[in-house]
């Protein structure tokens, strides 16, 4: 897959939410993780990030949204269930993205809504669970840009083409 991506939260007050994303987004092949505005203890993350992500991949932590610093050419993803959010199975995924959702009993901050280039939303009735929103999203990515075979127009896997024989020796006259 080409590109790169980062899953980052804001507002994140729970340490097990926050170590289950990162697990996800360490398990999907992120190359950054960051938080915004976060309140969480290291020692409790450990607990649902049995990956141990940190010790793989970059984490930033930054107060707020004026700290945040992307690469260039990165593009600001929010996740949130907004009015005018595109639905993710009709959203196209950057190549650069930075994802980011918002607290556990809050909506993404109308400051870091207003940066991103892009909000999109998964079509469920209300919010899902933090770690389970960035699942969903994470694999979407992965499904769009990952070079998978077009899914069958039949139930169940693709079937592989033969290997290729070859045929009896041709004589030209």
């Amino acid at each position: 897959m080409r590109g790169y991506f980062a899953v980052g939260l804001e507002g994140v007050s729970k340490a097990m939410n926050l170590g289950a994303v990162m697990r996800t987004a360490h398990a999907f092949g992120a190359h950054f993780v960051f938080t915004l505005g976060a309140e969480h203890r290291a020692r409790e993350i450990a607990h649902a990030d049995t990956s141990r992500t940190q010790d793989s991949v970059p984490a930033y932590h930054w107060q707020g949204v004026e700290e945040m610093r992307l690469p260039r050419g990165c593009q600001l993803v929010g996740v949130e269930l907004t009015d005018d959010a595109v639905p993710m199975p009709s959203f196209r995924h950057p190549h650069a993205a930075a994802y980011v959702f918002g607290s556990e009993r809050g909506d993404l901050s109308e400051d870091l809504l207003a940066r991103c280039a892009h909000v999109v939303k998964i079509p469920t009735r209300f919010c899902l669970n933090l770690s389970m929103a960035a699942a969903i999203t994470l694999y979407d990515r992965t499904l769009c840009l990952g070079g998978f075979a077009e899914r069958p127009v039949r139930p169940g896997g693709p079937h592989p083409a033969p290997p290729h024989t070859w045929g009896a020796p041709r004589k030209r006259t």
